[in-house]
């Protein structure tokens, strides 16, 4: 017999039990995403038989978990699987999805993958977080400490933002906008999740139908970081939070990075039009050069006593009422350039830094880069050269 369709028994039918139940399936319904004969893996949970590598490959790669993992005796530890990170987000919100939860182990690994590749280059990018003492009890004021430790200009953009708060020694990941390992669902609540570490802690914002949405996203998990130090996931009710408590803060605190007080002092209160409809084209110049959204910048007017709360409310209703279109949802004609808009320049750059200096393999950084093929690898090199 071939060594390769040789049967593996000592399979440990009680982790693949327990990933099935981290996942919310059946071991059958398992079976038949993943292709195995329902008798042979009702054979192999109950000892009688033993499956191929092949198959037990594919129960690895399914659960994003190592071979081995499964042929480890005894039943699993979680706190030896899940980083204290993810447990702690993990307890924030009970009804997480399957898909969340291995986006967050899939971050935590490439964070791993990382650090291990930065120490082997020298380690020039790997530095304590080190934002400047804040005030805890006012958002606001912490907000304009930060706004000028990031040095951020005038004119910005989602880009830009993430470039400023990567220079700092953070890592910013976005999810795919189409069905893959990186993609948060359109229909799932969660749009974003910061993990905190004192070396390289990692904000996750989720794509959604507007930049500008995903760079409150940003500022309000960087918020979460600097202001609590403690990792946090949230969902959409989370970010139009008012009450007090640490979500609201963070609201704050992103709304006044974004729009500062000088900003507001742009804008002019007898241009306002009666009809709450038109404020986005009323809107649309500050809105283009602070990367924000009218959203943002309404909210910052209410908290100034500059908009009715009955106004603000009435704009948030109509807005409600129109379609959303949902603008750039992946980069397939350009599969090169995926990895950038995915895990940003600082971990792209340091992958192919470690190709280029040969710590890596080919296979190795596709796999690290979403599993990239060759051929569009080579291209990401290319663009990386003529930067």
């Amino acid at each position: 017999m071939k060594p390769h369709l040789e049967r593996i028994k000592s399979i440990n039918p009680e982790r693949i039990q327990w990933c099935c139940d981290e996942q919310g399936i059946t071991p059958l319904e398992l079976a038949g995403i993943i292709k195995i004969a329902q008798s042979t893996f009702t054979g192999m949970m109950t000892g009688k038989v033993g499956i191929t590598f092949k198959q037990l490959s594919k129960i690895a790669n399914y659960f994003n978990r190592g071979v081995l993992f499964f042929l480890e005796q005894g039943p699993v530890n979680a706190a030896h699987v899940y980083t204290p990170q993810f447990r702690t987000i993990a307890n924030q919100k009970s009804n997480l999805s399957a898909k969340v939860k291995s986006i967050i182990e899939r971050v935590e690994r490439q964070r791993e993958a990382y650090l291990s590749l930065q120490e082997d280059l020298g380690g020039a990018k790997i530095f304590k977080l080190d934002p400047p003492e804040l005030p805890r009890n006012n958002p606001k004021l912490a907000a304009s400490i930060i706004r000028e430790w990031l040095e951020l200009k005038e004119l910005n953009d989602f880009d830009s933002y993430r470039a400023d708060v990567e220079s700092k020694g953070i890592l910013v990941f976005r999810s795919n906008g189409y069905k893959g390992a990186w993609q948060i669902p359109k229909d799932d609540p969660i749009i974003g999740f910061s993990l905190y570490h004192q070396i390289c802690p990692v904000i996750v914002v989720k794509k959604q139908f507007a930049l500008s949405r995903q760079t409150f996203t940003l500022m309000h998990e960087l918020g979460h970081l600097l202001l609590h130090l403690s990792s946090r996931i949230d969902d959409e009710d989370d970010l139009y939070n008012v009450q007090e408590g640490h979500e609201q803060e963070a609201n704050a605190f992103a709304g006044s990075l974004l729009v500062p007080d000088e900003f507001l002092s742009q804008i002019y209160d007898q241009d306002r039009p009666e009809d709450v409809a038109v404020y986005n084209s009323w809107l649309k110049d500050e809105r283009k050069a602070w990367g924000v959204s009218s959203e943002v910048i309404l909210r910052r007017l209410l908290d100034a006593g500059r908009l009715d709360q009955e106004d603000y409310k009435a704009y948030r209703r109509w807005r409600a009422d129109q379609t959303q279109y949902a603008v750039n949802k992946g980069y397939r004609l350009h599969r090169y350039g995926e990895p950038r808009h995915l895990f940003g320049n600082t971990f792209v750059s340091t992958i192919l830094d470690s190709l280029s200096a040969n710590k890596i393999s080919l296979n190795k950084a596709s796999s690290y880069l979403d599993n990239l093929k060759i051929k569009d690898l080579h291209k990401l090199e290319g663009f990386y050269a003529n930067l």
